[in-house]
């Protein structure tokens, strides 16, 4: 979704040598995505369960994804952030490389944002072991949900200059470092919930592409807010 919003986005990652993932390849490039890749091994897959009220579970078989290994530094080249998942830092050797490419990110001043993604990742990995690794990694923004949040203990201890914390239809809050007091922003309502799959993606990318864009932390929020609600309404991810 940022390609459409920002005119450009970028994906780094890996996938199968496999039809699935020419597939999956060809499709971030119809929708605009400069898509830098490896190919090698067994394309991941993701079961996505959604409830009644649209809640989703993932059951994911990452593959190849965490394979990602010797990113060429060119690949960052323009970027203005570059955006990990918290699952992009639980797994070897994908996580060494992460860690790299936040250095070459650094050494060219780009942005450095983090999702903490999921709360059986964290607890998979360890909470105080991945807090660990977002302290030594020192991300610009950290995104994360109510339940992500409270177990990282974000609201005593943030791990970013600006954390942003979702929790469905109530304000999403912003939390930042020092003595600044936290800053909530509504939520508009959505009519109907079909689907929360993407929705967190979907807000990453509107409020990194407005940020990174010169936005007010409360102003880029409120976009993040208004693309997130456009892939609620129906089946699936979104664009």
């Amino acid at each position: 979704m940022a390609a459409g919003i920002a005119g450009g986005a970028r994906f780094i990652g890996r996938v199968g040598d496999d039809a699935l993932g020419a597939q999956l390849v060809a499709e971030l490039v119809a929708a605009g995505v400069d898509a830098r890749v490896q190919s090698a091994g067994r394309t991941g897959t993701i079961v996505v369960l959604v409830d009644g009220a649209g809640e989703r579970t993932m059951l994911p078989d990452r593959g190849a994804a965490t394979e990602l290994a010797a990113v060429p530094p060119a690949w960052l080249d323009g970027a203005s952030v570059l955006h990990l998942p918290a699952y992009s830092l639980t797994a070897e050797p994908i996580a060494t490389t992460c860690r790299e490419l936040v250095t070459e990110a650094r050494s060219r001043r780009i942005a450095v944002s983090v999702d903490a993604s999921s709360v059986a990742v964290l607890e998979a990995f360890g909470v105080a072991r991945f807090r660990a690794v977002v302290e030594a990694l020192a991300p610009d923004v950290l995104l994360a949900n109510a339940d992500e949040a409270g177990a990282l203990g974000l609201a005593g201890a943030p791990l970013a200059p600006i954390s942003v914390v979702k929790d469905g239809a109530r304000p999403v809050v912003i939390v930042s470092g020092g003595d600044r007091p936290c800053r909530a922003v509504p939520v508009a309502p959505v009519a109907a919930v079909v689907d929360t799959t993407g929705a967190g993606d979907a807000f990453a990318a509107g409020f990194l592409v407005a940020w990174s864009g010169g936005a007010h932390v409360v102003d880029a929020v409120r976009s993040a807010n208004a693309l997130a609600a456009t892939v609620l309404g129906a089946p699936g991810a979104g664009r």
